[in-house]
C-alpha cells in the first residue's frame, strides 16, 4: 500500500528537524575568540589551546574557545583595544602592554622587581594580583590568571653585555611602554617601540642591533638566525596575563564561569612547569644554533636602573609599592 504523501512529507520534516537537533545542541552559548603574538611552538599556545578545550569540554560546549596565535588577531595593543571594545573577547598577553590604559600594571615588570620566579608568583597569587585584577576590571578586562612570560635577556649582534656600559649607541627594540623605554636610556642604549610582529625582520634588516626577549620567546621566534650574543640580564620578569572582555565574561553562566576560572588556574600551573623546563635546554638548543652567551654584573645593573624606581613612586603609589614590597623579602 503506497503511503500517503501527507505522511512521506511530515517524515521527511520530521527526519529533517531530527538531523538538526544536534547541531543546535552543540551551538555555544558564547563563543570566544582568545588571541595571543607568539608563534605555536611557544607554551603559551600549547596552554590556552589546553585551556579551551577543556572549557569546551567541561561545558559542553556553552563556552567555546577557539585559539589564534602569531598576532592573527593583532598586536597586543589591538588585542587590548578590542576587548575594550568587544571585538576580540579574549587575550593571553604580557603583563606591560597593559600600561597604555593602566600604568600601574608596570609594577610587575619594574626592573629587578623580582629576584626569583617564585616571588612573582606568590605575589601575583596574592594581594598583588587581586589589586591589580581590581584595576584591570575597572577598564572592562576581566584577570582570568597570571602565567609567564618569564626572565628577559638581552641579545644583540655587537658584542657581549657584560656592564651597562657595553649597551652605550646599541639600538634595542623594546616593547612600546614608558618604563622599558626609561630603563634602556638609563642604561645607555637607544631604545625604540616595535611591535613584536615586525621584529624579526627588523633585526634582519639591521634596523635594531638588539632586543629584549625571554629565552623561550628567543628561540621560539627563531632570533637565532638574526642575532650573535645573548646576555644572561635577567632585567626583568613578567606576566602573561590570560584575559576576556568583561562585556563577554558577563555572557558566561555563573556556573560555567567556575569551569572556566578552574581550567585558567590548571593551565597556569602548567604553563609555568613548561617555562621552569625549557629554561637549560634552551641554553643548550640556542648554542647548538650558534648563539653565544655571557653573564653579566648584575649589581652593576640594579644599581644602575635604581633612578627608575624613584621615578615611579608616585605612578604606582605607596600601597601597592608596600603590597610588592613584602613578596620581595
Amino acid at each position: 500500500m503506497k503511503a500517503p504523501t501527507t505522511l512521506i512529507k511530515g517524515g521527511l520534516l520530521a527526519v529533517s528537524l531530527a538531523a538538526f537537533a544536534p547541531v543546535a545542541a552543540l551551538a555555544a552559548d558564547v563563543s570566544i575568540r582568545l588571541g595571543h603574538v607568539l608563534p605555536e611552538s611557544h607554551s603559551w599556545h600549547t596552554a590556552a589551546s589546553g585551556f579551551a578545550d577543556e572549557v569546551n569540554s567541561r561545558t559542553e560546549g556553552r563556552v567555546a574557545i577557539e585559539v589564534f596565535p602569531s598576532g592573527q588577531l593583532g598586536s597586543e595593543k589591538e588585542v587590548i583595544e578590542g576587548l575594550q571594545f568587544g571585538s576580540v573577547q579574549a587575550g593571553l598577553i604580557g603583563s606591560g602592554s597593559f600600561q597604555g590604559i593602566e600604568p600601574r600594571m608596570g609594577i610587575i615588570e619594574m626592573p629587578y622587581a623580582w629576584g626569583a620566579r617564585e616571588q612573582a608568583f606568590a605575589a601575583l597569587d596574592g594581594d598583588l594580583g587581586a589589586a591589580l585584577a581590581e584595576m584591570m576590571d575597572a577598564k572592562g578586562i576581566k584577570v582570568l590568571g597570571w602565567w609567564e612570560n618569564g626572565f628577559r635577556n638581552i641579545t644583540n649582534n655587537v658584542r657581549p653585555i657584560e656592564n651597562p656600559e657595553d649597551l652605550a649607541g646599541l639600538k634595542i627594540r623594546v616593547t612600546p611602554d614608558k618604563v622599558r623605554l626609561a630603563t634602556f636610556e638609563g642604561l645607555g642604549a637607544e631604545p625604540a617601540p616595535l611591535s613584536f610582529g615586525e621584529l624579526y625582520s627588523a633585526l634582519q634588516q639591521g634596523l635594531f642591533d638588539a632586543q629584549e626577549n625571554p629565552l623561550a620567546i628567543i628561540y621560539s621566534a627563531s632570533f637565532f638566525e638574526v642575532q650573535k650574543y645573548v646576555s644572561l640580564s635577567e632585567h626583568i620578569w613578567g606576566a602573561a596575563t590570560l584575559t576576556m572582555s568583561s562585556a563577554t565574561w558577563d555572557k558566561i553562566s555563573p556556573e560555567d564561569q567556575t569551569i572556566v576560572m578552574e581550567a585558567a588556574t590548571t593551565w597556569g600551573l602548567k604553563q609555568r612547569d613548561m617555562v621552569a623546563a625549557a629554561n637549560d635546554e634552551l641554553i643548550a638548543q640556542l648554542e647548538a644554533k650558534g648563539m653565544a652567551f655571557n653573564e653579566v654584573d648584575k649589581a652593576a645593573f640594579i644599581e644602575a636602573v635604581a633612578p627608575i624606581w624613584e621615578s615611579q613612586k608616585d605612578v604606582y603609589g605607596e600601597e601597592l609599592l608596600t603590597i610588592l614590597d613584602q613578596y620581595r623579602k
